[in-house]
Parts: structure tokens; sequence; C-alpha cells
């Protein structure tokens, strides 16, 4: 089973570059230790028209799950819900469940029940048709979840502790059920004295006797630097942890005795458990 997945990741912010952004990353590793395969990343603007452009190329390519970061708080530019019902052509409306957990987080944060909640609060609560809301641990805006032409979003918040906190406490599960049992597993290691131009044929190598394992090589220095070094990484995925294993470090043994007959350049080496 393989789950193709896509992240779609909103905020003028993150393309002016005044904010770092470490969701995509931090999704990107969760949901390849989970076992699934995230095949793009899309950056757009808080713009209804923009966001809905990017929808609308991702049901094209029909990935099975896309997880969408920002757009979900109270402020003007948070647009993300409304540009999913344009999008899709749902009604937005307030829904029950979500304005039930805003107003049990506010009372909580203000210490008062009953409140009124202001119409910049009760826009977090307003979902396309058919939406569900997820609870929020960390922050007041609920998650949300829909799908669409049997594709599963999930609509996250922006804000890391948020978006962290409900992808472990419910999304995770569901990126876990919809790869199945698969194992992944990735080790390194670094080459010292050898320029990348004579390493790469050596990868072509190795990669074609064993396609199951992927081969990148990271340059830590330019070419024919001194000190420079390069990090070879290698990973695979299995439904069985000891194939995986077994698999990687089969590369990486032939990866090292290639490099020992290519020069006298030295190298070390790093690993990690299956994940």
């Amino acid at each position: 089973m393989v789950c193709k997945a896509e992240l779609l990741c909103i905020g003028n912010e993150l393309l002016i570059g005044k904010t770092t952004n470490t969701n995509a990353t931090w999704l990107s590793d969760r949901i390849t230790r989970l076992g699934g395969d995230v095949t793009r990343v899309t950056v757009v603007g808080d713009e209804i028209k923009t966001i809905g452009a990017a929808i609308r190329e991702t049901l094209r390519r029909n990935p099975d799950l896309v997880i969408t970061s920002g757009g979900l708080g109270p402020t003007f530019d948070d647009k993300t819900l409304l540009a999913f019902s344009k999008t899709l052509r749902r009604s937005i409306s307030i829904n029950k469940n979500a304005l039930k957990m805003i107003r049990s987080k506010y009372a909580r944060i203000l210490g008062r029940k009953n409140m009124r909640l202001t119409q910049p609060r009760l826009k977090m609560a307003m979902l396309p048709a058919g939406a569900k809301p997820f609870h929020n641990p960390v922050g007041t805006a609920p998650a949300v979840t829909l799908t669409e032409r049997g594709i599963k979003f999930v609509i996250l918040p922006g804000v890391p502790a948020e978006l962290q906190a409900i992808f472990n406490k419910t999304i995770a599960d569901i990126v876990r059920a919809m790869a199945g049992r698969q194992f992944f597993y990735e080790t390194s290691i670094t080459v010292f004295g050898l320029p990348e131009s004579q390493i790469a044929p050596l990868i072509d190598q190795v990669m074609e006797k064993m396609p199951t394992v992927y081969i990148k090589s990271h340059a830590k220095g330019g070419e024919g630097s001194q000190k420079g070094l390069i990090e070879l990484h290698f990973s695979t995925k299995s439904n069985r942890k000891a194939t995986a294993m077994s698999r990687t470090l089969r590369a990486v043994t032939m990866m090292s005795e290639l490099l020992g007959t290519a020069s006298s350049g030295s190298y070390g080496h790093s690993g990690s458990d299956p994940r």
C-alpha cells in the first residue's frame, strides 16, 4: 500500500522570507516515518484565488492525502476555509461542533462561561459543508478534514506548536492507516577527499543493482575543496523492518567497496533505526 501525500503551505510570510517553512520539513519527516510518500510541497500566499488554484491543481494530480497549513485564524488574511468553500462549491456556515470547541477554549482562556463570541472568533467556526473539525489542544482554531473526489484533505493551523500537537494527537493515526504497514530505514556515510563528480557514477552503479534503495549525495564543500566532505544518504521502505534494514546495509557495503577502489579517500558511517 502506498499513501501519496502533498503539502500545501499557505501564508504571505512564507513567500517574503519572514518565516521559515519549518512546517513542511516537520510534516515531511513525520509522514515519511509513518510510511507515506510526500510527492510535492506547494507554497502560496493568502489570496483566495491563489489558494483555490493550488487546490484545483492538487485535485488533478489525485494524491491520496493533502495536508494544508496556515490560514485558519481570526484575522482578515486567514482565508483557507473560504477558499475551500469557493473552490469546491460548498456552502460555508457555522459548524456546531467547531463552535463548541471554540467556546470551550475561550471559556478556559478567559475564565468566563457562556461568553459572547466576537465575529473574528466566530469566523474560526465557519466550515465548508461536509467538513469536520478536529480538536486543537494548543490553540483556538480547530483543525478541519474533508474529502473531495476520494482525496482526504487535512487542514491545519500554521502555528508550528498547534500543527504538531494536532498531528500527533489525531492525524498520525490517519496517515498510518492510509500508508499501511511500511517501515522506513535510512543511514549515511560521510566521504572525505573525493569530489562529488567522481562519486556520482558509483551511485549509479549501486542504484542500478539495488533500485529499491535511494541514494542521495549532499556536498558539504565545493568540488575540489580540500576541506570538503560529502554525505551519502541511503533510504528505503519495506513492509518488513528486517528487509528495510538489510537492503539498505547491502547498498552501503557495495558503495563502501566501490569507494575503497576508487581512490585513497576515506569515509565514515552513521545510521538510524527503522522508523
